[in-house]
């Protein structure tokens, strides 16, 4: 059985994070990766240099060209940009009635640099959140989407409580960007809360961290395993992938993709 995995998102061109991450990912978690971007970006480890958004047709092609032979066992999405362009992803989402969906709502960049126009906030929240099986924002994220300041993992629980009310299914709620030593992932199934804890290891190479992170719960998805399990497994690997660092570029480097094995 060869497991399929479609990601839509943007290119990276410094390789660390967008499809070329979600890429490596399923690959290393032996899952055939598919791609349909919605964006070119001039980037590398220090910085964004240049966004060029496709035509949303171009990504409708796209989505349709895989459709129509290689029908996904679960998708990720990642940088959508454009309201435009998240209407048409939905659309092809309910179109092709897909279900195993990671929502990544990605909106800056380590650098800064947004990432999702400030007028597409909305159209993630009314058109994305409900058809996400899985939600995985970090701090920032979650505190535009449910319009709340995160200081406190009292606070990460009340946002993913609001956001699973949006629609969502799994809230996972990224820890990285807390104040622990201790960083803390979460989980709420609509019900009650994981938690998954580790160390903080304290480096700059994080240049993609929450693409892989979500790429790897999408792989784990595509081959049928439980969201418990895939979260487990997408923890793992992501915490090798820091702790291994490839230490490359001048700036904020890219995590290392081969560091895990199952």
């Amino acid at each position: 059985m060869v497991y399929k995995a479609l990601t839509i998102a943007g290119s990276d061109s410094g390789g660390g994070a967008g499809i070329q991450a979600d890429l490596k990912t399923f690959h290393q978690l032996h899952v055939f990766g598919m791609s349909a971007i919605t964006a070119v970006t001039a980037q590398n480890t220090l910085g964004v240099q240049g966004i060029y958004p496709l035509p949303v047709e171009a990504v409708e092609k796209q989505i349709d060209s895989i459709a129509v032979d290689l029908s996904p066992d679960a998708i990720k999405t990642g940088m959508l940009f454009s309201e435009d362009m998240i209407e048409c992803v939905a659309y092809k989402i309910k179109q092709h009635r897909w279900t195993r969906v990671v929502v990544d709502p990605v909106m800056i960049a380590k650098g800064g640099s947004r990432l999702l126009k400030q007028e597409a906030v909305e159209a993630l929240q009314r058109h994305m959140l409900p058809l996400a099986y899985v939600l995985t924002p970090n701090i920032p994220e979650a505190e535009v989407l449910t319009n709340m300041r995160i200081d406190t993992l009292e606070q990460r629980k009340e946002a993913a409580k609001k956001l699973h009310d949006m629609g969502v299914r799994y809230v996972v709620m990224k820890g990285g960007h807390g104040e622990e030593n201790e960083l803390v992932d979460l989980l709420y199934d609509g019900e009650q809360f994981y938690e998954w804890k580790s160390k903080r290891v304290h480096t700059k190479h994080t240049h993609g961290t929450g693409c892989t992170f979500a790429a790897a719960i999408t792989a784990q998805l595509a081959k049928e395993k439980t969201i418990y399990e895939a979260v487990d497994v997408a923890k793992r690997f992501i915490q090798a992938a820091i702790e291994q660092t490839l230490q490359i570029g001048g700036g904020h480097g890219p995590t290392n993709h081969w560091a895990f094995h199952e």
